[in-house]
């Protein structure tokens, strides 16, 4: 079969963050002026434990948690020893008679065998042995570990100290973007890295989550095993910490991993020509893992019972309703990521959309269970009220035997039914919390729209934000079930995870081998069904599913006012950018109806809308503000405001500052710039300049929520036209009338669309409904290259029912003409394709 053969290249001017000629840059700094940070030879960990300390609140912080991890290891261990070896429980049940010289009362004492018995008793115990031996190789090797890695955080901690001014005591009180300016501006005095005069954001972001951005690559294109279709079970995803720690060491740092270190990927996977080979030998590393985890599955199995019966069981016995709670699955975290997010701009967004999440998995309560919740806690609160009464007269009730134990479940069972008795007061409105969700998560399927009161969505939305109840239970379950994953699925796709790390690595100057979807440029990796038509190069097979590369490309920028994008993404942010000014003119002048952002917006001005209003922005609601022409926020009087203004306004972070910013411009407060840096290099959005009295009281969390709202309206603006755009309807709305060269290809292209949304294939349809036509000179010419279905292969639990892709290439790729190695030909659109995307933060 003919290959798709990408050469590994050095990235092109397109990719590159340097400034022009310093491409090849090798900065020469002489002897005597070198500081103590003069090219770290390894960025990547050094930036990464510059975050890691950042989040962890300084050193101090840092070492006591990991002194108490080695503590908790030790305490866990050594307390189950002595529970399963060294009590008596015939006496701590009363079944045995203990006598006393001075009182007949039993003590906890009398209850512990004695040294010699319990010695005895371990030393016997071939299995109690094996796992002390176990588990002191463990603890050694984490100590270690602790005191390596103690080292250089000292290191980290004197370059926060000296570099960056940072002292440890004030580190809590820093954001990660006032840190992140100091390293790029320091650049320039220390040159840590030799290759670039200057850092920018994404080169810094880069080193950072090198590694998750690939991960975020593979999870978005399907080609990690996740999925399944498991009897009884239905669809099912599974993605565990335990697997994605095999994952991970399969592919990065493992021993025979693809990188030979933290930023470079092996030099044979970056060639095509022995990729068959290749493949063969990833298959049999994932085999011997597999085997591996599966020798190791009753240890580690015996672990994670431990852990989370020591972790879990007073938290049940506090709150017997927590484990009815719901949370972000990990899978959820993974595939809701945009390319270059870090952990905790990740949580906050996904935060902000918890309330509302909860609130929309709690409108589909079973009327069944409802009946039986009422009923079952009726009976058990009469006899719970009952033993509590007679408590009460006489507590030598208590004395009688499980009359304590008898209290204690029947509580615990009023608490787990009351989970499923539903607020009389609640009102059913999903679509409008779906609106409110899709603000924070940023991305959700077409086919969710409009049918957000069916169990099929409700269903689809669990996978990824499941109980938590069910987070534990697979966590227990991962040491059993990775082994099979690894050894009957992962290893199936070897050859398409050979072919996409060399079809998608480029080298970047100053960074090294990254992930190509991570440098967010929409010619090369842009879908046309989300703003991207006529400004991509993208074949099928390397577009970006999901809207993952536009929305990202936003969330960088607009988190970054400073980034430099390249030529083509600069004018995808300016045109988007234009067209929500342009509709919010609109809609002051009076065509808030027809308008796609304020469309967008006004599903916001009822109930849940308001609490995102809270969440969002605090002062009046969206309505009232106005995008002006330069891209600033400028706030409109409001009429009729919503009777909970007041209170928002009073509980929101932003109050005081938009108080003191009415006396100001509203030029000097950008909601994001996408321009240069002026020369004295002061932007609202990075550190304050003190110039102004608001400019000093304005910090950067309230400048944070700003960016996040901006984001969030963006994002529900191109959902909106991507769900127009594939339905094929002619708007009528100033983003058509377009004066580019290309404006009448995309009008054809939109009413050639399929009317119907296309489903999800991350959700597939369960129900039998019409594909989205095909051409038949497309399929003529898929099938005529010899093509397979990207991901075609069934995994191992997939069974028959799983809907096939109908867009995807095999990473193996297909035949084409190619002028250079990453210019290729466009490949005919199959159609329109749409999927589901995927404590306070600093």
């Amino acid at each position: 079969m003919a290959h798709f053969d990408t050469e590994y290249q050095r990235l092109e001017t397109s990719y590159n963050d340097s400034p022009p000629g310093e491409e090849n840059l090798l900065v020469h700094v002489p002897e005597g002026t070198k500081s103590q940070w003069h090219h770290i030879e390894n960025l990547d960990l050094f930036f990464q434990r510059i975050y890691n300390m950042h989040q962890k609140n300084g050193f101090t912080c840092m070492l006591l948690g990991e002194i108490f991890e080695l503590v908790q290891l030790v305490f866990v261990v050594a307390f189950t020893v002595f529970l399963a070896n060294c009590v008596d429980y015939d006496v701590l049940f009363a079944n045995k008679f203990v006598s006393h010289n001075n009182t007949s009362k039993v003590t906890l004492p009398d209850a512990f065998l004695t040294v010699d018995v319990c010695s005895a008793r371990i030393r016997d115990n071939v299995a109690v042995i094996f796992i002390l031996v176990i588990s002191g190789v463990f603890w050694l090797h984490r100590l270690v570990k602790f005191i390596y890695n103690i080292c250089c955080y000292w290191e980290i901690r004197s370059f926060y100290i000296n570099a960056l001014k940072v002292s440890m005591t004030d580190l809590p009180y820093f954001t990660w973007q006032e840190v992140q300016a100091r390293i790029v501006e320091i650049q320039k005095e220390h040159q840590i890295c030799i290759h670039k005069k200057e850092l920018t954001e994404l080169d810094i972001y880069h080193r950072i989550l090198r590694f998750k951005n690939y991960m975020v690559a593979m999870v978005n294109k399907s080609l990690l095993p996740v999925r399944f279709h498991a009897p009884l079970l239905g669809d099912w995803v599974f993605y565990t910490r335990g697997l994605k720690y095999n994952f991970e060491l399969i592919f990065f740092w493992g021993p025979g991993s693809l990188f030979e270190n933290e930023w470079s990927l092996k030099a044979e996977y970056k060639r095509g020509g022995n990729r068959l080979e290749l493949a063969e030998r990833l298959s049999s590393r994932i085999l011997w893992i597999g085997v591996a985890n599966l020798l190791l599955c009753p240890v580690i199995l015996v672990w994670q019972i431990l852990y989370a019966f020591f972790s879990y069981t007073e938290v049940i016995k506090r709150e017997p309703g927590s484990l009815g709670a719901r949370c972000w699955s990990l899978y959820g975290r993974c595939y809701l990521r945009h390319f270059n997010e870090l952990d905790h701009e990740l949580m906050s967004r996904l935060s902000k959309g918890y309330k509302a999440s909860s609130k929309y998995m709690n409108c589909f309560m079973s009327p069944l269970l409802t009946v039986l919740a009422k009923n079952v806690a009726f009976f058990a609160g009469s006899i719970l009220a009952v033993l509590i009464t007679l408590t009460i007269y006489d507590e030598d009730v208590l004395a009688v035997e499980h009359v304590l134990s008898t209290i204690t479940l029947l509580g615990v069972c009023v608490t787990v039914c009351r989970s499923f008795i539903p607020d009389k007061h609640m009102v059913f409105c999903p679509e409008q919390l779906l609106k409110v969700i899709l603000a924070h998560i940023h991305y959700m399927p077409d086919h969710w729209q409009g049918n957000a009161h069916r169990y099929e969505t409700r269903d689809q939305f669990s996978q990824l934000f499941q109980y938590k109840a069910v987070f534990i239970l697979e966590e227990l379950l991962s040491p059993v079930i990775t082994p099979f994953i690894l050894i009957f699925c992962l290893r199936r796709k070897s050859l398409e995870i050979i072919d996409f790390f060399r079809n998608f690595t480029v080298e970047v100057v100053g960074v090294g081998d990254t992930c190509s979807f991570a440098q967010m440029d929409v010619r090369q990796h842009g879908h046309p069904a989300w703003m991207s038509a006529g400004k991509t190069e993208a074949s099928i097979y390397q577009q970006a599913e999901d809207g993952k590369t536009e929305l990202s490309l936003m969330h960088f920028a607009i988190t970054n006012p400073h980034w430099q994008p390249p030529r083509e993404s600069t004018h995808f942010i300016s045109q988007l950018k234009e067209k929500v000014q342009r509709e919010a003119s609109t809609a002051h002048q009076g065509a808030i109806a027809e308008s796609h952002a304020f469309t967008s917006i006004h599903s916001l001005q009822s109930e849940e809308p308001r609490s995102l209003i809270a969440n969002l922005l605090g002062p009046p609601p969206l309505a009232s503000l106005h995008l002006g022409r330069d891209g600033s926020l400028a706030n409109q009087a409001s009429v009729g405001v919503a009777d909970g203004a007041p209170t928002l306004r009073s509980l929101s972070p932003l109050s005081a500052s938009l108080h003191m910013r009415s006396s100001y411009p509203s030029s000097r407060m950008p909601l994001a710039r996408h321009d240069p840096p002026t020369a004295s290099g002061t932007d609202a959005r990075t550190v304050s300049s003190g110039s102004s009295a608001w400019e000093g009281q304005l910090t950067s969390m309230v400048l944070s929520e700003y960016a996040s709202t901006e984001m969030s309206i963006h994002a529900l603006y191109m959902h909106e036209l991507h769900k127009q755009q594939s339905r094929g309807e002619l708007s009528r709305h100033t983003w058509h009338r377009q004066e580019s060269d290309d404006s009448s290809e995309s009008v054809i292209d939109d009413a050639e669309a399929p009317r119907n949304l296309p489903r999800s294939s991350t959700f597939p349809c369960s129900s039998t409904s019409a594909a989205p036509p095909q051409s038949h000179q497309e399929g003529a010419a898929l099938q005529g290259a010899g093509q397979r279905r990207y991901g075609g292969t069934s995994d191992a639990l997939s069974g028959s029912g799983r809907s096939q892709r109908t867009a995807r290439m095999p990473m193996g790729g297909w035949v084409e003409e190619m002028h250079s190695a990453r210019h290729h030909e466009p490949v005919p659109e199959e159609g329109s394709e749409d999927e589901l995307p995927p404590q306070i933060h600093k």
